[in-house]
């Protein structure tokens, strides 16, 4: 697809909140619901900078939860190379691995696209170009049970770590980073429970830009 054969702008989606809100499988299942031909979901993660380029605390752990922790210029290039039409290939990020990946990501551009991560309202050169911007909210206490119950299954962390990393790095970036931004979403999803409704509520509003998008086409 080029901007030539899309007479449409694409609709540029923004999704954010603190780490444990549950953004990765609210963005799973909305990835389930729409084709790759109607959606591209560019996650941030896939933007972090390698392990020897992070900054370290004075205990000497890692701080992930920054806004520096990220290529940001290459992160803002992409997205506006998805927004002309151009389609992004980026070397899949491994978590806590010094060396990139072999593993090549292919992002292809849409009519609707989906910026999902931690600082997206952050960036000041990506924040303006968003057409909606979700929030998704959670209990604190909830977030810091899935960060214990994520980090011990996928990343084999002590207990001892990931509270030390919830306590110092990941509520600290919260409140400065990402919460400020909460008043500036069009729609705030509450997760405490489930997101369904929110999930729900998203996915109309996407189908209805699509179905506008079919009858320029049509």
């Amino acid at each position: 697809m080029t901007t030539e054969q899309n007479p449409f702008k694409p609709l540029l989606i923004g999704v954010t909140g603190g780490s444990g809100s549950g953004k990765s499988s609210f963005i799973r299942r909305l990835r389930e619901r729409f084709s790759e031909n109607d959606l591209c979901i560019l996650p941030q993660d896939e933007y972090y900078r390698p392990l020897e380029e992070q900054k370290s605390d004075e205990r000497g752990q890692v701080n992930f939860d920054l806004p520096r922790s990220f290529d940001k210029k290459a992160f803002v290039a992409d997205v506006h190379r998805l927004i002309n039409g151009e389609t992004v290939e980026r070397a899949e990020y491994v978590y806590n691995v010094a060396s990139a990946s072999s593993n090549i990501q292919q992002f292809k551009p849409a009519p609707i696209i989906v910026v999902e991560g931690l600082f997206v309202f952050h960036y000041k050169k990506v924040a303006p170009l968003f057409d909606l911007k979700i929030f998704i909210n959670t209990k604190d206490n909830l977030t810091v049970i899935r960060r214990i119950y994520r980090d011990q299954l996928e990343r084999s962390a002590s207990l001892d770590l990931i509270l030390y990393q919830f306590e110092h790095h990941v509520m600290p970036a919260y409140e400065k980073y990402i919460l400020p931004y909460k008043d500036d979403a069009d729609l705030v999803i509450n997760n405490n429970r489930d997101f369904e409704r929110g999930l729900d509520v998203l996915a109309g509003y996407m189908e209805n830009y699509l179905s506008k998008v079919a009858k320029t086409h049509g």
